[in-house]
């Protein structure tokens, strides 16, 4: 049996390298697909310019025909003034933006293709390590990070079904090739049982619930970075400098961005309240107290205030813009202190990093 065992924690670690290399290879092509936005928009933008010339000339010239009483060279007077599009997007008009739509479909679907493709390998693993270990895979480091890294890709494809999120495929990706290198680098460990303080049912309800709150997390840090470069982006054009971010077309604005990432952060801070709750329910079960002051504990608590401070900032307070954006990211420092530092630095009764 524990032939069988450490069999299986070798499948599984084949699997998490080759969905690594999965990942990287999808990174790619986000980034490839960011990459030709740029240059696409620029040829749609000069395009346009030319075609806004040819189109004065014309209707310059109908005027003139019938001004002076004869054909209208550019056709109707009522036709030749129409405006061709009404409707303009940040960064270009209506046309060229469907033009660029149509256009990068090929590197986009590559990308989301190999993340699917990816995140299917990825399962293997997470599925193979718990197999060899008999239990969930979340008991240590390792484990935390691996299974962390696949709920945040898998959560990222869940959100792509409702709404198009694809420009955070380069960061969503970047994030969770970034865990699975750091896991099998500094983290790994092999398989094993658990400590007799993680053997209960609460592992499978605390743990997965803060699993799924820090992958949603991990979604809202992304967008708050791209939050501060679009509203960076957009002072800049506002100023009439030269846009020297032009990839950032494709990303909503500053204002989508935010209220897009605010939402989500109210889902994943529901989360982590209950986190919270059911942590101290496990620990009174395990310790025979709800609270202990241990740094696992604290930061915990740390967390929720700084996402509850957030959340109440910008609902009663109007932080809005980059302090809320800064308030985001600073909250998504703190998670990863929490799984880092408090679980390899301090010492305490959540020590279980398994190093």
């Amino acid at each position: 049996m524990p032939a069988i065992n450490e069999t299986l924690g070798q499948y599984s670690e084949l699997f998490m390298l080759l969905a690594a290399g999965t990942y990287t290879v999808a990174f790619i092509a986000f980034a490839w697909d960011l990459a030709k936005s740029s240059k696409t928009f620029q040829a749609v933008d000069l395009k346009a310019a030319a075609s806004s010339a040819g189109e004065k000339v014309t209707v310059a010239a109908g005027r003139v025909g019938a001004a002076l009483g004869g054909a209208d060279a550019g056709g109707p007077a009522g036709r030749a003034e129409r405006p061709t599009s009404s409707l303009t997007f940040e960064g270009g008009t209506a046309a060229g933006d469907m033009k660029y739509a149509a256009e990068r479909r090929v590197p986009a679907r590559i990308a989301v293709a190999l993340t699917v493709l990816g995140v299917l390998i990825h399962a293997a693993g997470v599925i193979t390590r718990a197999l060899g270990a008999g239990r969930v895979p979340w008991g240590n480091m390792y484990e935390f990070l691996t299974t962390g890294a696949f709920v945040a890709v898998a959560v990222f494809l869940v959100t792509l079904i409702r709404r198009d999120l694809r420009f955070l495929g380069t960061f969503v990706l970047g994030l969770a090739i970034i865990m699975l290198v750091a896991a099998s680098v500094s983290f790994w460990t092999p398989v094993g049982h658990l400590v007799p303080a993680l053997q209960s049912y609460w592992l499978i309800i605390h743990v997965s619930i803060a699993v799924l709150s820090s992958a949603l997390f991990t979604l809202t840090f992304a967008m708050s970075v791209l939050q501060l470069l679009q509203s960076y982006r957009q002072k800049n054009l506002a100023a009439g400098r030269k846009d020297n971010l032009s990839f950032m077309r494709v990303v909503p604005n500053a204002l989508s961005l935010e209220n897009l990432s605010y939402r989500i952060n109210a889902i994943a801070f529901i989360g982590w309240t209950f986190t919270l709750m059911f942590g101290a329910i496990w620990a009174e079960k395990a310790w025979g107290r709800f609270w202990g002051w241990d740094p696992k504990e604290v930061w915990t608590f740390v967390i929720w205030v700084v996402y509850a401070g957030y959340l109440h900032a910008r609902a009663t307070r109007g932080w809005t813009g980059t302090r809320a954006a800064w308030l985001s990211i600073v909250g998504y420092g703190c998670v990863i202190i929490n799984f880092t530092l408090v679980n390899t630095v301090f010492q305490g009764l959540h020590s279980y990093s398994g190093l």
